[in-house]
């Protein structure tokens, strides 16, 4: 059985796909084009920029007072929080919940953590329907696939992809516009929404001071997702922290200049628990499931806990040569590009995918453009450096490294062989380079010894 490593090499051939590369290339476009819009509107970008990394990192320095705070807020008002230490805990939870409850149909908002953990799976393996009402997650659980980006589920379909999957999934006609399959999808979700049973969503942000959960979205399906349902279970990583709700405003306007180059999402909603008595809508019942899965391992490794501080706005897809080209389902996780690469290898094991380290140039242009500050190649190369110490089971490599490690300390061990020898030993080695370059003939003589014969 092939690994990891070998399945995403065979699937990157996806980058000589001259269609989806245009796919990806012109919606990609469209979004860098929104969010240099949306950053021209901050008289101060870079001050912004320097406010919402300290916060963050404020976040992840204090993160189990931030929690506990939390935790006693939102359940002085009725929710119910359930700590969950991995994937695992987490379903066996919702498991119980959904049983304890009689719920049998399901709504869902856009979240990737019910991705990490296999929500959808887990839900039809209990025969509970569990249906997406995010127009990009309806589409590409319409297709049987898994979302393709972190903020943009559907970005590696044109809308004749969708139009066709349409006419194939719901007779729609084949050549229909956006405008008819959005309100198709809209109008058949109504219907869900008034007979699920319970509403599922992540949080964009918990607010540690009051208790609540801030969700952003552009379509109004999170807001009827928490209203409709009699239970709202939310799944929430425990870095999702803010401090304090005074912060909250500039958060939803960080989020959505860097993620669609909105002034602010169409929806903005701070949860604060189930309905009081004095209230119509809402649930009658809220569960608050706080997942680790080994984000505690991330925050007690110095350097690389900085990745906790990403507010998932997928900046850094957008910005990363490997992810123009490669797309989102090379990496063979939730979350993909720069951040999936440094955060899934912790998540899911450097021994499986530790390999994502690698699928960066570090030309850093994730660093430059993430919203919270994130060395994020910087946090790669440490990654590499952990995979090769711990994790690389290559006889060759070790001792490679080690004879090169050697021949570079000093000049004259470089240039005790002659350029014939180097280039010998250099063609036994071609893979190395791989089957679309090949490394520059050495000269005779070392640079060393040219210097010297023209200064004789």
């Amino acid at each position: 059985m092939k690994n990891k490593e070998h399945i995403f090499l065979k699937d990157s051939e996806i980058a000589f796909d001259r269609r989806h590369r245009k796919i990806l290339s012109y919606n990609i476009s469209k979004y860098d084009q929104a969010v240099n819009r949306g950053k021209k509107r901050y008289s101060d970008f870079q001050a912004a920029r320097q406010y919402a990394s300290c916060v963050k990192e404020d976040v992840v320095t204090h993160l189990p007072e931030y929690l506990t705070q939390f935790e006693e807020q939102i359940k002085s008002r009725g929710a119910e929080v359930i700590w969950a230490s991995d994937s695992n805990s987490a379903l066996e939870s919702i498991g119980q919940i959904l049983e304890e409850n009689n719920c049998r149909l399901i709504v869902k908002s856009k979240s990737m953590i019910t991705e990490e953990i296999g929500f959808n799976e887990f839900a039809g393996e209990l025969n509970k329907e569990a249906v997406e009402t995010d127009l990009g997650e309806f589409i590409v659980q319409t297709a049987g696939e898994k979302p393709y980006h972190i903020l943009t589920p559907a970005m590696h379909k044109s809308k004749e992809d969708v139009a066709r999957l349409f006419n194939l999934k719901f007779e729609l006609p084949a050549d229909a516009p956006p405008e008819r399959i959005a309100g198709f999808v809209r109008q058949r979700l109504r219907k869900i929404f008034r007979e699920a049973d319970v509403g599922v969503t992540g949080a964009n942000f918990i607010v540690a001071d009051i208790g609540g959960i801030g969700l952003t979205e552009n379509e109004g399906n999170g807001l009827m997702t928490v209203s409709f349902p009699r239970l709202h279970i939310v799944l929430a990583g425990i870095e999702r922290v803010l401090p304090s709700v005074r912060q909250l405003p500039f958060f939803f306007q960080w989020l959505g200049v860097h993620g669609t180059g909105q002034n602010l999402s169409a929806y903005n909603s701070l949860i604060l628990g189930p309905k009081t008595s004095d209230e119509t809508d809402g649930p009658e019942k809220m569960v608050v499931i706080l997942l680790d899965n080994r984000r505690s391992k991330l925050l007690a490794e110095g350097e690389e806990s900085l990745a906790l501080k990403c507010i998932r706005c997928g900046a850094c897809l957008n910005a990363c040569p490997i992810y123009k080209n490669a797309g989102g389902y090379t990496y063979a996780s939730p979350y993909s590009g720069p951040v999936g690469s440094v955060i899934t290898p912790f998540y899911r094991g450097f021994n499986d995918y530790g390999h994502l380290s690698f699928a960066c140039s570090l030309c850093g242009r994730c660093s430059e453009v993430c919203p919270v500050k994130i060395p994020l190649h910087e946090l790669l190369l440490l990654n590499r450096k952990r995979k090769i110490e711990k994790f690389s089971s290559s006889v060759i490599w070790k001792h490679g490294m080690k004879a090169y490690r050697y021949a570079f300390m000093k000049r004259g061990r470089l240039d005790f062989l002659q350029g014939k020898s180097k280039n010998f030993m250099v063609s036994l080695f071609r893979s190395v380079m791989g089957d679309m370059k090949t490394l520059p003939m050495f000269a005779e003589k070392s640079f060393t010894k040219q210097y010297k014969s023209l200064n004789k």
